[in-house]
């Protein structure tokens, strides 16, 4: 029986495309986005994944389109491939309605779960199918208006009512085999298109998945094993959970005799269990001695002794079913270590596996033969404790499914995944997949690909090239890198514009500079032009080419890989040359201890480096393309330093994070198209000098140009708060936190506790001041014992960004 759905398949298509160069993957981006545009034709089945130039190509970038959108995923160099390991979520990550697109849109997920609601519906009497996907007026209690982002639910403090279709899909005897299926049906999926897990974990139930794709139990003795263990368990008293921010051996000496040490995810994240009675007394005690704790989600007491009375009957049930050795290697949360052949095929081990400990931070750090990981069910918790336990050395993290409260297509989610797994160079097998040649480009660019692939500069190429090099002042320019990352900016733009206006007698937009960015491109453009043909502004190219060779030196003489380098220039000036932070007071002592949240590329971090002797830098950045950059930066210039991929707030949580590759210093989790563009214009005008040319100025603050500007990338970031890795990482003192984060500077300041302020010695924040809230940071820093100066830079006049430097006791 398939689940009732109202809505209509969404056609999506997605697009691995590769390339020799970052100039050939320029171009072949460009084409499919021109090849989207103009609307797929609708085919047999709803989605298409196909690869375009050889799987073989070192640069790398992915498109997906549906929904009436062309979507880039990124684009970067990979070289040679990187085995993948499966993550299987436990009980907790589950909702309603978890993978209903993928059900709908994949056949291979839906004949995978279809097989499991049919083996089943012997066990649970029902069809699994109509639990997972109810009818939608089910979903909502009578008079609920509809589903909107609840702040609540997502930081995991909801105790609203729950729908009946809720506790239904809930209770244990059937949340788990719902689990089960779908986390089966989506490894599955991966499988049919060659991404086979090289090594898998799962948590808790997730063990069980684990254990069926490595060969252990057959999927029909699976489905009855954990449908009758999750049958008995719904027959034992009512128990309780709850998560502690504290390490083991602390938590440990709170347990007692009822409550049991359930599961340690983390360095300072432990979950205890038993009677609801017990955890209750131990979360006031928590409490008041300003532990941070949190309940979990559950109707029992998992992994505790309230599970020993139905041990034995596991075990017996576990010896009627054939236990074969796996062929997969998987990880053991009894042991946190690969399992045994004689784990695996102990019928008692799975009765040890319901009571004991789940070791999954010390099975996270098993996986490091396993640069990617990929999250395999819903939601996203194991993608957050894989971040925090293996920190600067997580690697790539990829989760295929949504968070519950997100709103976007479950489709559109796995096929984005798959596309970040490409971008990483992940082991996969691309041969399934349909291929196309890379010259897709629309009219205007077969010329480009063309030439890309004779490799050899055209005579526009070579009459355009001193005309780059005069205004960049660099004879050594690449072929395959923008204009804007070798010293370009919309100002340069407009000079490069009148000057090819008057060399090749033809007129390029902004927009055109920012699509056909390098010299190859720009070329083959200007000679369209020339022929009085037209640019298919459909088919965007980029002023971001991904390519990993965009270096830069400074002024100084150091060298730093970059994003953009008219923004790199800005941050240089500021930090370096102006020494903004020495002027207000600000000192970085020997020894210092420095913390940058939102590190950027990471000149700041490098600044520290250089100021002072023996600095030690703990850096947030939430953008993994600016943390691949600050990751090479420190590591090249030897930084001692500590790298968080992560976005800082007030609580554990994930959030969507908006990228602009074209202005990363606007990127944000608030994001406000509309007061970054006045900001952007007002900063472009602050720069520009009395007696400007007027024709230049009319066009660096154009629309055209500020839509390019702002085209953006999101990701979904973990957040969490300042006070609890500065306990995770033993900082006793802090010399000076840097907090520049585009309107989450509040958030970062709610997630200091109280016992750690004084630990703080100087502060530099940007701020901005939506209804005084400059004046409120004031105060609440002065409150904390600071001399606070607040001062608005003559660059950001008109904007309502400020900065507060504030530093402890007198100056």
């Amino acid at each position: 029986m398939s689940p009732k759905n109202t809505t209509e398949p969404v056609l999506w298509h997605l697009a691995l495309v590769s390339g020799a160069n970052g100039t050939t993957l320029d171009a072949g981006l460009a084409g499919l986005k021109a090849r989207f545009a103009q609307g797929l034709a609708r085919e047999d089945v709803p989605v298409r994944i196909r690869t375009v130039g050889s799987t073989e190509g070192g640069h790398r970038g992915a498109v997906l389109t549906g929904e009436g959108a062309a979507t880039e995923i990124g684009a970067q160099e990979a070289s040679g491939t990187a085995p993948v390991a499966f993550m299987f979520p436990g009980l907790g990550d589950h909702y309603l309605d978890m993978g209903r697109d993928l059900y709908r849109d994949f056949p291979v997920f839906r004949a995978a779960l279809d097989e499991c609601a049919d083996a089943l519906a012997p066990e649970l009497g029902l069809d699994i199918r109509e639990v997972v996907f109810p009818d939608p007026q089910e979903t909502r209690s009578a008079g609920d208006p509809a589903p909107a982002v609840d702040l609540r639910r997502m930081l995991g403090r909801d105790t609203g009512p729950q729908s009946e279709a809720e506790r239904r899909l809930n209770a244990t005897r059937l949340a788990q085999p719902a689990l089960f299926v779908i986390e089966y049906a989506l490894a599955r999926l991966w499988e049919s298109w060659g991404a086979r897990p090289s090594l898998m974990i799962g948590y808790s139930l997730g063990e069980y998945v684990a254990a069926t794709l490595a060969g252990v139990l057959t999927l029909k003795d699976a489905l009855t094993l954990v449908a009758r263990r999750a049958a008995l368990i719904d027959e034992l008293p009512e128990g309780a959970m709850l998560a502690v921010m504290l390490p083991e051996e602390q938590v440990t000496a709170y347990l007692g005799e009822e409550l049991s040490l359930s599961a340690v995810n983390g360095p300072e994240f432990c979950v205890v269990a038993g009677p609801v009675a017990a955890v209750q007394a131990l979360e006031t005690t928590l409490r008041e001695q300003g532990v941070i704790s949190r309940r979990v989600r559950s109707t029992h007491a998992f992994h505790s002794t309230m599970m020993e009375s139905i041990a034995g009957q596991l075990t017996e049930l576990a010896r009627t079913f054939t236990l074969s050795r796996p062929r997969i290697p998987y990880i053991s949360n009894v042991t946190g270590e690969p399992v045994t052949d004689e784990q695996a095929t102990d019928p008692a081990y799975w009765a040890r596996h319901l009571v004991s400990t789940v070791r999954f931070a010390d099975g996270l750090r098993h996986l490091a033969a396993a640069p990617l990981l990929l999250e395999t069910g819903p939601g996203q918790t194991l993608s957050s404790l894989a971040t925090v336990v293996r920190g600067a050395e997580a690697g790539t993290i990829v989760a295929s499914m949504r968070h519950p409260l997100e709103r976007q297509s479950d489709s559109a989610v796995v096929l984005k995944a798959l596309g970040r797994l490409w971008l990483a160079g992940a082991d996969i097998d691309w041969a399934g997949f349909p291929a196309d040649e890379l010259d897709l480009v629309a009219d205007g660019a077969t010329t480009a690909a063309r030439h890309t692939r004779e490799n050899e500069p055209t005579a526009t190429e070579r009459d355009l090239t001193p005309l780059w090099a005069r205004l960049l002042k660099n004879e050594q320019l690449p072929r395959d890198v923008s204009f804007f990352e070798i010293g370009g900016n919309s100002l340069l733009a407009t000079r490069l514009i009148l000057r090819i206006k008057r060399t090749f007698g033809v007129e390029l937009t902004l927009r055109e500079v920012y699509e056909w960015s390098t010299l190859p491109r720009m070329a083959a453009a200007i000679d369209v032009l020339r022929l009085g043909g037209e640019l298919d502004h459909t088919a965007e190219g980029s002023s971001h080419t991904g390519s990993s060779l965009a270096r830069f030196r400074l002024p100084n003489g150091l060298t730093v890989w970059h994003q953009n380098e008219a923004e790199t220039k800005h941050f240089y000036e500021d930090i370096f040359e102006h020494r903004t932070y020495a002027k207000n007071g600000i000192t970085i002592p020997d020894g210092a201890t420095v913390v940058d949240v939102g590190g950027n590329i990471g000149l700041f971090s490098l600044f520290a480096h250089y100021e002072a002797k023996d600095v030690r830098v703990f850096t947030f950045e939430p953008a993994p393309p600016m943390f691949e950059l600050i990751s090479r930066n420190v590591a090249e210039h030897g930084v001692n330093a500590t790298l968080f991929n992560i976005g800082v707030s007030d609580a554990e949580a994930t959030a969507r994070f908006t990228f602009y590759p074209r202005s990363s210093g606007m990127s944000s989790f608030h994001p406000d198209e509309e007061e970054e563009k006045h900001n952007l214009r007002t900063i472009i005008a602050n720069q520009q000098k009395t007696g400007a040319d007027a024709e230049v100025a009319e066009l660096v603050s154009s629309d055209d140009l500020l839509d390019v500007r702002f085209e953006a990338i999101e990701f979904t970031a973990t957040l969490r708060p300042l006070s609890a890795v500065i306990r995770e990482q033993g900082i006793e003192r802090i010399d000076l936190i840097k907090i520049d984060v585009q309107k989450s500077e509040r958030q970062v300041i709610d997630g200091i506790e109280d016992a750690d302020w004084p630990k703080i010695q100087q502060m530099v924040l940007e701020v901005h001041d939506a209804d005084g809230e400059v004046a409120r940071l004031t105060d609440l820093l002065r409150g904390h014992g600071f001399t606070v100066t607040a001062e608005q830079d003559e660059l950001y006049v008109g904007t309502d960004i400020h900065n507060i430097y504030a530093v402890r006791g007198a100056r």
